[in-house]
């Protein structure tokens, strides 16, 4: 945001309020809307992706949270428009599975992981 812009940006707005723990019930909310059923959030967890090694790909997300159930919600806030936005998502979403395995663990083991993205642009258009 340039200095000389007075305005707060919807997708900073949004990110900052709903990392709050005071507004965990907007939170809860806002992703029951999305999902069709009532989601209670336990906890916030790490949003950047951990990287076993220096070459592996960066990953953050802007909220990631564990609800009552054990499934993990990524929700994404994307203002402009990002060519491999798709790919980023699913890649972010295939590596929030894969941390959930440890050598030798049993893959029923495996919790749901939802997705959702928020964004100001049209996915899917053009010759991508």
């Amino acid at each position: 945001m340039r200095a000389d812009e007075k305005y707060v940006r919807f997708d900073w707005a949004i990110k900052r309020m709903l990392r709050d723990k005071s507004n965990f019930g907007v939170l809860e909310g806002f992703i029951s809307v999305f999902t069709g059923e009532i989601v209670k959030i336990d906890c916030l967890l790490e949003s950047e992706g951990n990287q076993e090694y220096s070459d592996d790909k960066f990953n953050r997300v802007d909220i990631k949270a564990r609800n009552s159930n054990g499934e993990i919600i990524i929700v994404e806030v994307q203002l402009s428009r990002e060519v491999h936005y798709l790919e980023r998502i699913i890649y972010g979403t295939a590596k929030a599975i894969t941390e959930q395995l440890c050598l030798g663990s049993a893959y029923d083991g495996i919790k749901k992981v939802v997705s959702i993205s928020v964004v100001y642009f049209d996915l899917g258009k053009g010759s991508d």
